[in-house]
């Protein structure tokens, strides 16, 4: 049996970012005994955020959730939120710690100054995904969001107006080229920017070439992680024996063979020592 381990697999830059941030604000409480909140998730991975729960720290998931709160630090995740959110947040006497993966604060820009100069702002993302939900509150005008390259065809395209188009930092790449190229067929005015992650991209690239060489495929990460389905999507088109797993618990070792080649992948949020305990498993196991 041969296991290939993917070299982007586990925390990118701002997850990893963020993490380190938030355990450096619970040693922080030690001292100063202000009470710890996350605005969400701090990652999508339950066993990370169940750790943090277990150092005192409590999931904020909307603002009416902070009404009745003692006034602490915050922590705004990698994913960013909206500008009112922050306003808000100081307003109520919050400290924000703001963990906005750079990438995203680079989108808010993008979209804050093209909407101040009038222009239509297109999200390329899910509507529903808290990265897109805050990109969206960086705006003054109208926004659309396209998920899907159907969705191109049914929207209504002003040729009057200018459009600016981002893209969710964790979307789906060639999924993306193909929105674009619909896109840029219609008689509009569109600036394109491309704000998918490298390190998505990277990640995404590496899934596909290795699933396309392997016999079976894990990968790793919370069933909650945007970025997680989408490399399991990746590679379950390439290599059928693809298995999605939150950690070894949901890994049935029955359905390996000795004569196996296994690649391993994991998402943005996969902390290591779930990558690690997944590969021994396998690597261990009789057959």
């Amino acid at each position: 049996m041969e296991i290939i381990v993917a070299e982007t697999a586990g925390f990118c830059f701002g997850v990893d970012r963020a993490v380190r941030r938030l355990n450096e604000m619970v040693q922080e409480k030690k001292v100063t005994h202000s009470p710890i909140y996350s605005y969400g998730p701090v990652i999508h991975n339950p066993h990370v955020v169940q750790g943090f729960e277990k150092q005192g720290v409590k999931i904020v998931h909307n603002l009416e959730d902070t009404v009745t709160l003692p006034k602490g630090h915050i922590l705004i995740r990698s994913h960013g939120v909206s500008e009112e959110t922050v306003t808000t947040l100081e307003k109520k006497g919050f400290q924000v710690v703001d963990s906005t993966c750079p990438y995203v604060k680079k989108i808010h820009r993008i979209v804050t100054e093209a909407s101040r100069i009038g222009h239509t702002i297109v999200i390329i993302g899910d509507k529903n995904h808290p990265e897109v939900v805050g990109i969206a509150g960086w705006t003054t005008g109208e926004v659309i969001v396209i998920n899907e390259p159907e969705a191109v065809d049914q929207h209504f395209w002003d040729q009057e107006k200018n459009y600016t188009v981002v893209a969710q930092t964790t979307y789906h790449t060639e999924k993306y080229k193909v929105i674009l190229k619909k896109l840029q067929k219609k008689s509009i005015r569109v600036i394109i920017n491309e704000t998918i992650c490298q390190a998505t991209r990277l990640r995404q690239k590496e899934a596909l070439e290795l699933s396309e060489k392997v016999t079976k495929m894990i990968v790793i990460g919370g069933k909650n992680s945007s970025n997680t389905r989408k490399l399991y999507e990746i590679c379950k088109r390439q290599c059928k024996d693809t298995y999605y797993v939150e950690t070894i618990e949901d890994l049935e070792l029955n359905v390996f063979k000795d004569n196996d080649i296994i690649g391993i992948t994991a998402g943005a949020s996969t902390p290591k020592n779930i990558i690690e305990e997944v590969i021994s498993n396998v690597r261990n196991a009789k057959f």
